[in-house]
């Protein structure tokens, strides 16, 4: 998972529309004074934040990969502990530091960590009985921008560049299906697609720049980058359209679930 950087400035630029899944996330939980929660891959503090105004008597502790995220979490939020875990190394040093959570809550992380078939259980097993873990997982796939990545990432001068790139690690509905019902006493599980006003096409490779297109740019030099972006608005010019004022309506599907112990 630690295989590249993040700028929080950068994913902060579309700050109220990342974190309004983490609202809407956190607004699904029904559990009255939980005592312990942890924010597994709470990147600037934004989704922690949520948790923390929902429940402000709670301990709640934010984890993340990023030093750059957790230093913009710790300056935003000084009332909230933010510690450095990476969740593709599993869960022990958690489970030694603490006796179980009431909640567990993940916002638009776990596609970037590998093998959900161990994931999801071990996420459940951090709870104590009762406890909930909720979870929300963006459609990526789905979008034009996703395909595009692909596609110029495997051709002409960019093949070989990002080897270990253009891959998320989210299952289908069905998959996540099976695990929760194994693994936990009860689960929902639904899907809403955000319509996010974006400036035209370009307002596209801005919001993907916070995130799944950063970490192409990062191998890149300057010229590359700019080469790289326009080759991307080309592809996805026709994927979208422009309405009369010049914005665009960018539906962002997101997976949503919550599991009891």
């Amino acid at each position: 998972m630690d295989k590249f950087s993040w700028s929080s400035d950068t994913y902060l630029r579309f700050q109220q529309e990342r974190t309004q899944p983490s609202k809407d996330l956190a607004a699904a939980i029904k559990l009255s004074s939980p005592k312990r929660i942890i924010d597994i891959g709470c990147g600037p503090g934004n989704s922690t934040a949520v948790l923390k105004e929902k429940y402000p008597n709670a301990e709640v502790i934010g984890v993340d990969n990023s030093e750059n995220m957790l230093q913009k979490a710790r300056d935003s939020h000084p009332d909230i502990s933010f510690v450095y875990h990476d969740v593709s190394k599993g869960f022990d040093s958690l489970k030694e530091k603490a006796d179980g959570f009431d909640v567990v809550f993940s916002n638009a992380c776990i596609q970037w960590v590998p093998d959900h078939k161990k994931l999801i259980p071990n996420m459940l097993s951090l709870l104590k009985k009762g406890g909930v873990m909720a979870v929300q997982v963006p459609l990526t796939e789905r979008q034009p921008m996703h395909k595009a990545l692909n596609e110029i990432a495997n051709r002409g001068k960019w093949q070989g560049r990002f080897p270990d790139l253009g891959s998320y690690h989210t299952l289908s509905p069905e998959e996540y299906y099976d695990i929760l019902s194994q693994n936990s006493a009860y689960f929902r599980m639904w899907e809403t697609t955000y319509y996010h006003r974006l400036s035209g096409i370009e307002g596209v490779v801005e919001w993907y720049r916070g995130s799944a297109l950063r970490p192409y740019l990062e191998r890149l030099d300057e010229t590359e980058q700019k080469e790289f972006e326009t080759q991307l608005l080309e592809m996805i010019k026709d994927s979208y359209h422009v309405q009369q004022n010049g914005e665009i309506i960018f539906r962002f599907p997101r997976l949503f679930i919550t599991a009891e112990m």
